[in-house]
């Protein structure tokens, strides 16, 4: 997806809480949206981390409550564009090691497989669109199950080989791996639970090349996110609220 002029953080407005989850964030048009509402309501206050401009050696890897990584334009193997990628990468390193909660979307789930020792590469087809991923049976008994039959936008050219020691929760006929666990404290998934209409709205207007290139018409996909996108976020939402009630098993 192509960068733009910066976009509000939130649709949310800022609550303070006692549990701190810190947003790593890779492009200024992409926020926690849908999902903010849920971390408030769970008592997290939300730091928003710019992975290409912020001094990331200050960050302590382990310290948050909960870590989230967000998606961005880049590919997970692009480190000699985008230098930061490196120590973002030994930042889920070292919080993977220590088993902290990491929730990652898109190229965040790629930024973990990438942290856990997996390949990242191009995969065969970009994936735009309003798609449904099919939860594999243990993905059926958890927080996936939320998102079965439902279609979820997609917006992604990557993807990765599953990384050893995870469970494979989910998968699509494009892309076999959709989504990771481990335990109950990490979660990837490929698909963007967190996407708001107002936000496939900036991504559609600044991503135009690309979804013409694509062979996509931009009202089709207008008029699948009117079709969809509400019960999407009804989904997405109970997915991370019930992941999020898990890490406190």
């Amino acid at each position: 997806m192509s960068a733009v002029p910066a976009a509000p953080a939130t649709d949310a407005a800022p609550v303070a809480g006692t549990r701190t989850a810190l947003v790593l964030r890779h492009d200024a048009t992409i926020h926690l949206g849908n999902l903010e509402p849920v971390l408030h309501e769970h008592g997290y206050s939300v730091t928003y981390v710019e992975i290409l401009s912020d001094d990331l050696s200050t960050i302590d890897p382990t310290s948050a409550d909960l870590v989230v990584v967000l998606g961005g334009e880049m590919g997970a193997y692009e480190i000699d564009r985008f230098p930061a990628l490196a120590r973002e990468i030994t930042i889920l390193q070292d919080r993977l090691a220590a088993e902290r909660p990491v929730f990652g979307v898109c190229l965040g789930a790629q930024l973990m497989a990438n942290a856990l020792g997996a390949r990242v590469y191009p995969g065969p087809t970009n994936e735009i669109g309003f798609r449904t991923v099919e939860p594999t049976s243990l993905g059926a008994t958890g927080p996936l199950r939320h998102v079965a039959g439902v279609p979820v936008l997609q917006w992604h050219s990557d993807t990765f080989d599953l990384p050893e020691g995870v469970t494979r929760l989910a998968g699509s006929p494009q892309y076999g791996n959709e989504a990771f666990g481990i335990g109950d404290w990490a979660l990837a998934v490929q698909f963007h639970p967190e996407v708001t209409p107002a936000m496939h709205e900036v991504w559609l207007r600044a991503s135009a090349a690309e979804v013409t290139a694509a062979g996509l018409d931009p009202e089709t996909l207008r008029a699948e996110r009117d079709l969809y996108a509400g019960t999407m976020q009804d989904a997405s939402r109970a997915l991370f609220s019930e992941w999020l009630d898990g890490l406190d098993r």
